[in-house]
């Protein structure tokens, strides 16, 4: 009923209260000429290749560490998960004074190594590197269990053989732990990818004002603007419903697209079996 109701809104400009007036494709013509909507959709790309990257890195380190640990290792899997149930709201507003501009603990760190302060929250690629931060602090620790349930899961014999053949470290997780893990990766992927295009509480939290709708959103040159956030500054904030609805269909269709590449990607790989 959602999906059918948010549909007949898209065809549709109603402010929330009164008559709703039909104007067919008005508003995805707009859609698709709409510069704000595109900004949108490029912070989220910039973002969610700034957070993935980083995040399955550390991730997989991290659960290399744990699956070498035996002592307190069920501790440490409930330290590492805390960050993932913690409300992000909450961890917005700290991370919001970490990056502060006159005395946040980032500044304060690099102006150990002689640097002057950063203006994080009040520059472009500042907001992304504190939106990103925000995100590969969430996330690591979750998807680090994801990476070591598939670690207990490999043969010890292979690497037994590969230490009796003289392999190294190196040699062993790129030839043995590396294409064994790699289901896991790509399902990591998809889902950073999925979670990333629909991201919104970092971005809302870090930059947005409480009102002023879509230009002022996302922070200076709306650099923090993420496509959901967009969607609820059109909607909820300028109570333009209609067009609101467009972008969530925008924003769905985004979605289906990277999932069907993640899709079709891990196929071909699985068909090749690489």
């Amino acid at each position: 009923m959602p999906m059918v109701f948010t549909m007949a809104l898209a065809f549709t400009n109603w402010s929330g209260l009164g008559d709703i007036n039909f104007i067919g494709l008005e508003n995805f013509r707009y859609l698709l000429t709409d510069p704000l909507f595109f900004k949108s959709l490029g912070n989220t790309i910039i973002l969610w290749i700034m957070a993935t990257v980083p995040t399955l890195t550390l991730a997989t380190i991290v659960a290399l560490m744990l699956n070498s640990t035996l002592r307190f290792s069920t501790t440490y899997r409930v330290i590492y998960l805390i960050p993932n149930v913690t409300s992000l709201v909450a961890m917005g507003i700290l991370f919001s004074s970490l990056f502060s501009s006159q005395f946040g603990l980032a500044n304060a760190i690099i102006n150990l190594f002689g640097f002057d302060n950063i203006a994080w929250l009040q520059s472009e690629w500042g907001i992304k590197i504190a939106i990103s931060a925000l995100s590969i602090w969430s996330f690591v620790g979750y998807n680090a269990l994801l990476i070591l349930a598939g670690l207990q899961a490999i043969d010890k014999t292979q690497y037994e053989s590969a230490a009796i053949d003289g392999a190294n470290g190196w040699r062993t997780f790129f030839h043995i732990t590396l294409p064994q893990l790699r289901s896991i990766v790509l399902f990591i992927t998809l889902m950073s990818t999925i979670g990333s295009l629909q991201s919104f509480t970092e971005a809302r939290v870090l930059t947005s004002s409480m009102s002023g709708g879509a230009a002022s959103a996302g922070g200076v040159g709306n650099s923090g603007l993420t496509m959901v956030l967009y969607f609820y500054s059109v909607a909820f904030q300028e109570n333009r419903f209609g067009y609101g609805a467009t972008i969530a269909w925008g924003v769905f269709v985004v979605v289906m697209f990277f999932s069907a590449i993640n899709w079709i990607v891990t196929r071909e790989r699985k068909e090749r079996g690489v």
